[in-house]
């Protein structure tokens, strides 16, 4: 199983970007998918997720801002971000939960934003 991360880039505030990972492999079933990040000297943290049938958790920093989705047919979660903020700079990390095997990561994308 592979996950790739792609999206992530510099940002100046208030600006979008939209962050994929795309799961490929020996694939049986997704379970949750979801979106973590982890900001220099920080610990990671949840940001969202997303279940098979589509019910949406989003941490209290991002609601409003932050939308997740995913299209099971490519086994592939988005997060769109918009009005990010320099608080938002982190590395992001998308997690998914893979059939029987339990939770994979992706290697990361970093996203800057500058004020």
């Amino acid at each position: 199983v592979q996950l790739v991360e792609s999206g992530g880039g510099l940002v100046q505030a208030g600006g979008s970007l939209r962050l994929s990972c795309a799961a490929s492999g020996s694939i049986f079933s997704i379970a949750t998918m979801g979106w973590h990040r982890q900001a220099p000297g920080e610990q990671r943290e949840l940001v969202a997720t997303i279940t098979r049938g589509g019910n949406t958790n989003y941490a209290d920093s991002v609601k409003g801002r932050f939308t997740i989705s995913r299209d099971n047919a490519k086994n592939t979660v988005y997060l769109q971000m918009n009005s990010l903020k320099p608080e938002d700079t982190a590395v992001y990390y998308c997690a998914v939960d893979i059939d029987w095997r339990g939770k994979y990561w992706g290697q990361g994308t970093q996203v800057t934003v500058s004020s």
